[in-house]
């Protein structure tokens, strides 16, 4: 990450160390860890690098403009089908920020916000952390896809029942989407003791390819098929009688105080793009 060799790094560390008279670390063998010195200076680290960056955007917004880095993170299928699009419109209105983006599940990125290593998160199911706040900023809904070979390709609906006993992919755990689809089968009666799992995978492009192998069925986000749908790719939709999975996608960010400069600048353009997406669902069905 910083471009430099792993000797380089050691004593640059040794140095400070020296300056301030203190350890910073704790180093057991090849485990390494901060020691309380090495906590404190982290903390504020990170309180400067908060100041530089809200520096950098309040002197760019007085000629009207937002500057600098926007670290992000968002869980897979948001990461792949939703915030690139997002992510490209405000850049263009923006042309000087320079966005970063990593992805895991759900935990994963409540972590990170957590830690502070993201200045916002986007994640599909619930944060289940009281030291993360969040906000909806897009709907969707988990869908059944199935083969165009698969014995269901021609059926408009299944039952709970037959849906318990079919070989059925999902999610890792740990991943907002599994969350979800357990607790709206629950909801039903299934229990997921009664589900028939017969492979785990880590995301939403391994299960679309898992159906179109004929490996199983699996539940996956429009968002993530909208474009397949409209090349006639090589699965179906099928129903559930009496389910329907819908959430929304949340914008998740540290507890305390709001967040600041171009996280809150993104932020406010996600959820007015959101209020015009929902205008526009009520418009079409009205």
């Amino acid at each position: 990450m910083l471009y430099l060799t792993q000797p380089a790094v050691s004593l640059q560390i040794k140095v400070l160390e020296e300056d301030l008279g203190v350890q910073l670390f704790d180093r057991t063998g090849a485990h390494i860890t901060l020691t309380a010195a090495g906590s404190v200076l982290l903390g504020y680290a990170q309180q400067v690098n908060a100041l530089l960056a809200q520096t950098e955007h309040d002197i760019a917004a007085l000629s009207g403009e937002h500057a600098g880095q926007l670290a992000l993170g968002a869980s897979t299928t948001i990461a792949q089908y939703v915030l690139p699009r997002l992510l490209g419109e405000f850049c263009r209105e923006h042309p000087r920020v320079h966005p970063t983006l990593i992805s895991g599940n759900t935990e994963q990125i409540v972590e990170a916000v957590k830690e502070q290593k993201i200045a916002l998160g986007f994640i599909e199911g619930p944060a289940r952390s009281r030291d993360v706040k969040t906000e909806a900023f897009l709907e969707d809904e988990l869908v059944l896809i199935v083969s165009t070979a698969h014995e269901w390709a021609e059926r408009k609906a299944v039952s709970c029942s037959e849906l318990a006993a079919i070989p059925l992919l999902m999610r890792e755990r740990g991943s907002g989407t599994r969350h979800v689809i357990e607790m709206a089968l629950e909801r039903l009666g299934v229990k997921r003791s009664s589900l028939h799992i017969v492979m785990e995978l880590d995301s939403t492009e391994a299960i679309k390819s898992a159906v179109e192998a004929g490996l199983g069925i699996g539940f996956v986000s429009r968002w993530a098929i909208a474009k397949d749908l409209r090349l006639d790719h090589s699965f179906k939709i099928v129903d559930v009688e009496g389910l329907r999975i819908k959430r929304d996608f949340l914008v998740a960010y540290a507890s305390g105080p709001e967040p600041l400069g171009l996280a809150i600048e993104f932020r406010r353009f996600l959820l007015a793009r959101a209020g015009m997406q929902r205008a526009s669902v009520r418009a079409k069905r009205s």
